[in-house]
């Protein structure tokens, strides 16, 4: 049994189940340590490239009114791998290669391999997602006991909120910056086991634009900026396209000292493991007094000074 992994969610999945041994064929954005040692069989046009939020939001408008996609697969590669599953998805055209483009190089192999599409679109369904890979990979047992143990973890968190009657948090969680895109997906539910409510989100479908003056009126009292793809560094270099926005001052999360950036990975990149620890930081900015900082995820989160971001 081979299998190659089109998306990184799944790569992180079966590398948290230990069934790395049956992976080969990888795409460049997959965890590190698949990096190192799998072949890159999917590649972006973009991918070594630096543009800002707006370039990266323009160029990929462009390519979907276009019809095209910036994904491609390494055919010859693809070929000498051969393997007997492939993972794909349906989400997200922007954020990974789609099942169309995957159809399309698969079909010129000798050996045709079983497409499995991991397309969630809730928290459940990422969970899901795990069982159907080890299912897939004939390893239903590893899969099994990995989803039970993260859904201990989330059923703690929910029982430390209700020991201590801790109230919602009204927050919003921005997906991107320039221009500002609401969340979605099975991100509403990772805000709901957290301990808070965001009602500018899309529970289950796309994020879409939000515009600012949407954003004042909600006025969220915790603002997560966590741009897809990004790493706190990286968000933080481009802070200035949401701080110089009229306007934002008088959010009532700037005021209180309640923004913080995230890592990409804790939320929209869809592995089971990756949410939960999405949530355990949720649960943290949300409610500080109740949940410490965990400590394995400090680096990849960070609380900023909005006020003196915006000096």
């Amino acid at each position: 049994m081979t299998a190659s992994s089109f998306l990184p969610a799944a790569t992180q999945m079966i590398y948290d189940m230990g069934l790395q041994h049956l992976l080969d064929g990888i795409t460049f954005e997959c965890p590190t340590a698949a990096l190192a040692e799998k072949q890159k069989v999917v590649r972006c046009v973009l991918e070594d490239k630096h543009y800002s939020s707006e370039e990266i939001d323009r160029i990929f408008s462009a390519s979907k009114a276009q019809g095209k996609s910036l994904y491609y697969v390494d055919e010859p590669l693809l070929a000498s791998i051969s393997p007997d599953v492939i993972f794909t998805q349906d989400v997200c055209e922007v954020c990974q290669i789609d099942t169309h483009c995957t159809q399309q190089a698969v079909y010129k192999l000798d050996k045709q391999p079983a497409l499995v599409s991991l397309s969630p679109n809730n928290l459940d369904d990422v969970f899901q997602c795990a069982i159907t890979i080890g299912r897939a990979l004939g390893e239903e047992a590893a899969a099994f006991a990995y989803v039970t143990a993260l859904q201990q973890r989330l059923d703690a968190v929910v029982d430390h909120l209700r020991q201590h009657r801790s109230p919602l948090r009204r927050v919003m969680i921005m997906e991107w910056m320039a221009p500002v895109y609401n969340c979605g997906h099975w991100i509403p539910y990772q805000v709901a086991y957290a301990g808070g409510v965001d009602m500018l989100s899309n529970p289950a479908g796309d994020s879409i634009v939000t515009p600012w003056e949407k954003i004042f009126r909600y006025d969220p009292e915790v603002l997560v900026i966590a741009p897809c793809g990004f790493l706190t560094g990286r968000s933080l270099d481009e802070l200035d396209l949401v701080t110089k926005v009229p306007g934002w001052e008088n959010l009532q999360a700037v005021r209180n000292n309640e923004v913080h950036l995230a890592d990409y990975d804790l939320f929209t990149q869809p592995s089971a493991s990756t949410l939960t620890d999405g949530v355990e930081v949720l649960a943290h900015l949300f409610h500080p007094h109740i949940f410490p900082p965990p400590q394995h995820l400090q680096h990849k989160f960070r609380s900023i000074d909005p006020r003196a971001v915006t000096a």
